[in-house]
């Protein structure tokens, strides 16, 4: 499969000031960004920006970002599930992951994180795949936003539904190990009845469950 991808850039107004949200980002820019010091939900911001930058190097990978002139305050990321993960068990060519989403506490409730899913939506290409996102409520800032896991829930759903995903069923351990956890996916206008099934086989295991 040819992952072909095509940058969009668009400018925003926020309490802070204006930002940029622009993707997908090639590896050799955002080498020349600085992370902001709060991107540390997964890892610490250098950790992070290499992490990030590794992920655009990927044939598959893309990297939407939100930026204050040359610093970096959120990105999402897609890129093929992880290996360990279920989701890589069965390599659908044309299924990508959602892997991460976060931008910096000061800039959350001003609507960056749907125009980071709406710029990345733009590409035409996206609708030749199949997109997953995997919710697992440790990784939520709870304690940042003062919500519980069923408010966090429900603002994640929220979110990803203004760009078409939707809640999928599964019996995959990890996600069912707590009712809070779920699996959203977005299909693209393009994608076939085959990878639907083969992600069908991925969602259940162990159908003598169900």
């Amino acid at each position: 499969m040819k992952h072909t991808k095509t940058f969009y850039s668009i400018g925003m107004e926020t309490r802070h000031g204006p930002v940029t949200i622009e993707g997908p980002v090639p590896s050799e820019l955002l080498e020349k960004y600085s992370f902001h010091e709060d991107l540390v939900s997964f890892r610490p911001s250098m950790q992070q920006k290499k992490a990030l930058v590794e992920i655009a190097k990927l044939e598959e990978g893309r990297i939407i970002i939100i930026r204050n002139d040359e610093t970096v305050l959120g990105y999402v990321t897609y890129l093929y599930p992880d290996p360990l993960e279920r989701w890589s068990e069965d390599q659908i060519e044309n299924m990508i992951e959602l892997g991460a989403i976060e931008v910096i506490p000061s800039y959350r409730g001003c609507g960056v994180g749907k125009k980071l899913l709406y710029v990345s939506f733009m590409d035409d290409a996206m609708e030749d795949y199949l997109v997953i996102t995997t919710e697992y409520y440790w990784h939520w800032d709870l304690k940042g936003t003062g919500l519980n896991v069923w408010d966090y829930r429900k603002m994640m759903e929220r979110l990803m539904k203004n760009v078409n995903f939707e809640y999928y069923a599964t019996d995959d351990p990890e996600i069912t190990s707590h009712p809070a956890n779920c699996l959203m996916a977005r299909v693209g206008k393009r994608v076939n009845n085959e990878t639907m099934e083969r992600f069908d086989r991925l969602r259940f295991k162990n159908r003598f469950m169900y």
